[in-house]
């Protein structure tokens, strides 16, 4: 719709929050043709329509999360939202079944792949083993929380971390790392059933 629409000299703000607000306060449409009139209001329909789904079932997710103890406090670790616990919690399960942190991230393909020979160490792309909607929703976490620390003044020592990692590697190689570091840190928030701590950076 955005794309027939711009056509015909009007412009939508990309993001599907501001598509409604923005086609119904759009310059007059009598320009467009009757066809394209009557599906720009059935899509309207539909899009408010879906919108009000999701935000029930994210409504449903977040009273869902703070009934069980793992999501709970997985909620406190930086870049991990209702989706990304409810989703661990639900294809993992009890996290406190693999030895340590770096046994889940590896579970989860976030461990890089090792050439090694000799006393030559090479490491390559993550495996990308595991289910990859978690994986994929770490990795957004991740960004996530690279972005914000990248605009407060005084980001934690972990997204600290991570973002000495963006300047020397780049953005992604970043935020895969701190995806990594992410799933090592839910690991122990759950080992621990403590609520995870923010430390300024040194």
């Amino acid at each position: 719709m955005r794309g027939h629409l711009r056509e015909f000299g009007i412009v939508i703000p990309v993001g599907a929050r501001r598509v409604v607000a923005h086609a119904e306060s759009a310059p007059s449409t009598e320009g467009l043709p009757d066809v394209l009139r009557c599906a720009r209001v059935d899509l309207l329909a539909e899009i408010e329509a879906l919108q009000a789904k999701a935000e029930r079932l994210r409504s449903e997710l977040e009273r869902l999360a703070h009934t069980i103890p793992e999501a709970g406090v997985l909620l406190s670790v930086p870049g991990i939202g209702v989706l990304t616990a409810t989703a661990l919690v639900a294809f993992v399960g009890d996290l406190n079944r693999f030895r340590s942190g770096r046994d889940l991230a590896a579970y989860l393909g976030l461990t890089p792949r090792e050439h090694s020979s000799g006393h030559n160490r090479r490491l390559g792309r993550i495996t990308k083993r595991g289910n990859s909607y978690v994986r994929m929703m770490l990795i957004h976490g991740a960004r996530s929380a690279l972005r914000a620390g990248s605009m407060t003044n005084t980001p934690d020592d972990l997204r600290t971390w991570a973002l000495s990692i963006a300047r020397r590697r780049g953005f992604n190689v970043a935020a895969v790392a701190l995806a990594k570091k992410l799933a090592r840190v839910c690991w122990r928030v759950c080992r621990d059933q403590r609520p995870f701590e923010r430390r300024e950076a040194a």
